[in-house]
């Protein structure tokens, strides 16, 4: 299973196994809306999805389900209800390459946003918040999160410090 977004610091699967990996031909971008976990339906949150690009690298965390696999990929399937599919993958994972799992909302689903300038897509985040806490604590913690696996990821880091520069709670983290 590749986490690029929230599963990556809260993955709530049973893993025997989680390492930095890296998805090729992908780039990670606030492009999807989020009406059930970091927004509202009358007012969504923007999580991130997988864009195809050439040449991108998408780094984040695959995780080893070798036990209740099914039960796994049920529970994803319903904490990624809200446009997401599931997508065979694969991962690089240092210098060996492994089939994967990754969750990727496509442009034909009915909670893509899309692209945005990203002073727009700064003001939604900031403005949004849903049961799973603040639009801008989901985007914190994916630049922390980033930043422990030293990846370097323009658009989330951008974002991060345009949201943190106008953030009314000084930074801190809600949730």
């Amino acid at each position: 299973m590749f986490g690029y977004g929230s599963l990556i610091w809260r993955p709530d699967i049973p893993h025997s196994r989680a390492r930095p990996a890296r998805l090729e031909g992908w780039s990670r971008r606030f492009w999807q809306g989020s009406h059930d976990h970091r927004g509202l339906p009358h007012a969504p949150g923007r999580v991130v999805t997988l864009i195809e690009e050439v040449d991108a690298v998408c780094h984040g965390i695959a995780y080893l389900v070798e036990r209740d696999a099914a039960t796994a990929l049920e529970d994803l399937d319903y904490r990624e209800k809200n446009g997401y599919r599931r997508r065979d993958v694969e991962l690089a994972i240092g210098t060996d390459s492994t089939l994967g799992i990754a969750y990727i909302a496509p442009r034909d689903n009915h909670a893509y946003l899309g692209p945005a300038p990203l002073d727009q897509i700064a003001t939604q985040i900031l403005e949004s918040t849903g049961p799973s806490g603040t639009n801008r604590d989901y985007l914190y913690r994916l630049g922390d999160a980033l930043r422990q696996l030293d990846a370097d990821d323009a658009h989330v880091f951008e974002l991060e410090a345009l949201v943190r520069k106008r953030d009314p709670d000084g930074h801190q983290l809600q949730c």
